[in-house]
């Protein structure tokens, strides 16, 4: 079924996948591109309007990543150009962008004329975040400037006319006040259908799913997370006996993991599942790995390596499906556009070139709260579907340094301690993350009168909405004095405990 969409150019912003992420809070679906994608593609896709979003470099920079006017004035829909987005499109229509005398980072006050369109609704002076050294000096013929700061002459310009908007602020972060508002007036300037429901979706996956595999047979990659049991709900109601779900223990896994895995898919779903214990392999492969991407690349191709001998066991197998969502896209590599890489994830920067398997990736361009949604719609129980994340390369990234079976196993009867006193005190749904982290420091203590030289363990606890970005949880002082205790007395090796009070960015939510 088609739907309304709104596609947006990346020109390297972090935030460009907030974007994204407001529209689709807004009902309303949308997709990353890259720079540089012809008219007639974007014309295919039949967008109802274009973003141009913000990016690091200077429009006026040799190599910066541009749009042609063609784009502009052909693709017939609203345009909106965000921060550079905005200096671009003034640059590639005739106007004159400059270095500012006075550079604008942080929040500033926007005077917003009450004539635009695009910023009704505002009140007439509304606090917006700034991030731009350069400003436009002179909008291009036809612009009428609607909305200006302190130190921004420019900071809104349209040609309501020709469809085109720009602003210099940035509506996508929580720091602008009224930043949904603008947007949402963008989407009625596109004429867009607030249709887009997560949930809705199951239906024409099933049926995408079902044209790509046709009779082959499929295997999944089944980590005991919620992206990888819906990719297998999904994927088993496509084509049923085709699947096969491979668990592999890699000895990386939470306290008890392996045996609630087995019991949920095996017994509660039905779902045909082989498991494979690799944990040795694993310990081997990273045996003195301290560098977090050796660590990730590693697990990627021992996961693939496993996943080819299960399927010779299988029978022949063409197809496998993976739980990667669009946050690990975005992290992992450039696809879409010239974001910066941050990591790679094991199941999309780590995968090695030479596969054997296509994929099949149902929950790619989702987000996490999406992929709960379309869990609780297929009929998960709530209990698993809001389970907190828990990343690929597993406790192997959560000890710092060297991984060994020793440190997993004070790694894993630690967080165990955090995960338990964060469910007493009713916070497990209401953080994002919460976990230990081993690090490879040691320090004198005192126990029972006598010194000791033990182990760091440090706590995360991050509140966040989708995982791109994240704030460290003010968790009460209480509780941290009873994790700190229960996980010195409880935990053999352990002598000292920190809290992780870094936010995302500058900091990453996994410390590797």
């Amino acid at each position: 079924m088609a739907r309304d969409s709104v596609l947006i150019v990346d020109f390297g912003s972090q935030f460009t996948h907030l974007i994204a992420r407001r529209f689709r809070e807004l009902g309303v679906y949308s997709e990353i591109i890259p720079p540089g994608t012809p008219l007639k593609t974007i014309v295919a896709y039949k967008p109802k309007g274009l973003v141009l979003s913000g990016g690091p470099s200077s429009v006026y920079e040799k190599g910066a990543p541009q749009i042609s006017r063609e784009v502009l004035e052909g693709v017939d829909v609203p345009v909106l150009g965000i921060c550079y987005g905005m200096q671009l499109m003034a640059k590639v229509l005739g106007g004159e962008v400059v270095q500012s005398d006075s550079k604008e980072f942080g929040p500033a006050d926007l005077e917003a004329s009450p004539q635009s369109r695009l910023l009704r609704g505002l009140a007439a002076r509304t606090r917006v975040w700034m991030s731009h050294g350069d400003s436009i000096l002179r909008p291009p013929r036809g612009f009428s400037i609607s909305g200006s700061t302190s130190n921004t002459a420019v900071g809104v310009m349209e040609y309501p006319k020709k469809g085109l908007y720009g602003i210099q602020f940035h509506p996508e972060v929580k720091h602008t006040a009224q930043g949904m508002q603008v947007l949402s007036n963008f989407l009625d300037l596109c004429g867009c259908s607030r249709d887009w429901d997560p949930a809705s979706f199951v239906g024409e996956t099933v049926d995408k799913i079902r044209q790509q595999v046709g009779k082959e047979r499929v295997i999944c990659a089944l980590s005991g997370g919620v992206d990888s049991a819906v990719t297998a709900v999904l994927v088993h109601q496509a084509v049923k006996s085709q699947l096969t779900c491979v668990f592999v223990d890699n000895g990386l896994l939470r306290k008890d993991e392996a045996m609630q895995v087995k019991e949920r898919f095996e017994s509660k779903l039905g779902l045909p599942l082989v498991c494979v214990d690799a944990s040795k392999r694993f310990e081997k492969a990273l045996k003195g790995v301290t560098d977090p991407e050796k660590k990730r690349k590693i697990i990627g191709k021992e996961f693939i390596d496993v996943f080819k001998a299960s399927a010779k066991k299988i029978g022949p197998v063409k197809f496998l499906a993976q739980g990667t969502l669009y946050p690990d896209v975005i992290e992992s590599q450039s696809v879409k556009g010239p974001s910066a890489v941050i990591k790679s994830h094991h199941n999309v920067g780590g995968l090695p070139k030479a596969l054997g398997f296509k994929l099949v990736e149902p929950l790619r361009e989702l987000f996490k709260d999406e992929v709960r949604a379309v869990g609780l719609r297929l009929g998960l129980e709530e209990e698993f579907i809001f389970r907190q994340p828990f990343p690929g390369p597993g406790l192997a990234i959560r000890v710092i340094g060297p991984v060994s079976r020793p440190a997993l196993d004070t790694l894993r009867e630690a967080d165990a301690v955090v995960v338990d006193e964060i469910r007493k005190a009713g916070l497990y749904r209401k953080v994002w993350q919460s976990f230990a982290v081993l690090l490879p420091v040691k320090s004198v203590g005192v126990m029972g009168d006598g010194r000791t030289y033990d182990n760091t363990i440090a706590i995360r606890a991050v509140d966040s909405a989708d995982g791109m970005t994240a704030d460290w949880a003010r968790l009460p002082h209480d509780l941290l004095a009873k994790i700190s205790s229960r996980l010195i007395n409880e935990v053999k090796g352990i002598n000292r405990v920190v809290y992780d009070i870094s936010s995302k960015p500058p900091a990453t939510i996994e410390w590797e």
